[in-house]
């Protein structure tokens, strides 16, 4: 063969083998399934031995998280004497924790149990829109409440005038309207999208697993999720932090050994509550960056979740003396009360 017409040959199978890789290009497009109205959770995997187990010990968490914050927000409101700026604030703390875990824990109840986890994508907004929005409001009301104990301790004469009931009210509207607004604007770049998979990556919906399933490109949404968490975790660190230190050199320069000791001991449950919360939520971040087992990282997203609405009314109840002591007094009433009933 003329080494004119091998070229020729090799020319016309270079051609053919582009148009056939075009023609199963255009092939498979067209057998996607554009913005599919139902997603798939990919959960997790849980042994099939392990299944109920794992499902009471899901209970018996959302039990507790229901039990422990809504009585803590039942006291709040039924007794005058904690109507406070910080209880108040605390109020928020509970409500946020009841908020968040409610629209977790029940839909992974059921998807533990159940081999069908299918949800509409309208739900699964709805979820990602409500988790996101706990997750950033942990930040901003714990920014509320280092505020409060900057000014009790650092402006003790003026603590009246300055947390009057308008700027606690000021104050819960910022926390909660920042929240909402961050993470509005976070899921509008991701609900624009064309999806062409339906298949949520994580134990629930949030936003990195939704925008993931789109096939155009993300950058936007990328450059704002990152702007987002540096904007929030920077303010929030950097507002608590500047708090404490404020608070720590109004102590030094006081005498007053009994007062410094009550001031850091009502900082301290505010501090180990904070460092919960962002603890559990920097391993979240850190396991997203990086390629870590998928399995460590679904279990770090639940944490974040359950681990600070479990911790927060223990803590906070058990180091001021207020609630404790309202909590003494309707435990006692209640043994009072069986007592009498069973003579």
């Amino acid at each position: 063969m003329e080494p004119r017409e091998r070229t020729n040959g090799r020319a016309m199978a270079s051609t053919h083998s582009v148009g056939l890789t075009e023609f199963l290009r255009k092939t498979s497009m067209s057998n996607v399934t554009y913005n599919n109205p139902i997603l798939e959770i990919e959960g997790i995997d849980v042994p099939h031995l392990f299944i109920y187990p794992v499902f009471v010990l899901v209970l018996v968490i959302y039990l507790i998280i229901l039990t422990t914050n809504i009585g803590v927000m039942l006291l709040i409101m039924m007794n005058r004497s904690l109507h406070q700026p910080m209880y108040l604030l605390f109020f928020s703390l509970s409500f946020n924790d009841v908020l968040g875990n409610t629209v977790l824990l029940p839909r992974l109840m059921l998807d533990v149990v159940s081999t069908d986890r299918s949800i509409s994508y309208a739900s699964c907004v709805s979820q990602a829109f409500f988790s996101h929005t706990y997750g950033t409001s942990c930040h901003t009301v714990m920014m509320m409440m280092a505020f409060d104990r900057y000014v009790a301790i650092c402006h003790p004469l003026r603590y009246t005038s300055i947390m009057s009931p308008a700027m606690v009210a000021t104050l819960t509207v910022s926390a909660w309207s920042t929240s909402i607004t961050l993470v509005s604007i976070l899921l509008a770049l991701t609900i624009r999208l064309t999806r062409c998979r339906s298949v949520i990556l994580n134990a629930y919906c949030d936003n990195a697993s939704l925008f993931k399933l789109s096939c155009q490109d993300v950058s936007i949404n990328n450059i704002y999720g990152l702007t987002f968490t540096v904007v929030l975790l920077g303010s929030s660190m950097g507002s608590v932090a500047f708090t404490y230190f404020r608070i720590l050199v109004s102590c030094v320069s006081r005498k007053n050994k009994e007062l410094n000791r009550k001031a850091l001991q009502t900082c301290a449950t505010h501090l180990v509550l904070y460092m919960i919360m962002l603890c559990s939520g920097f391993l979240v971040i850190i396991l997203h960056r990086f390629q870590i087992d998928s399995k460590y990282r679904k279990m770090a997203s639940i944490l974040f979740h359950i681990l600070p609405a479990n911790m927060n009314p223990i803590i906070y109840a058990m180091q001021t003396k207020e609630l404790k002591t309202k909590i003494v007094q309707i435990l006692h009433s209640k043994v009072t009360q069986l007592q009498k009933f069973e003579n």
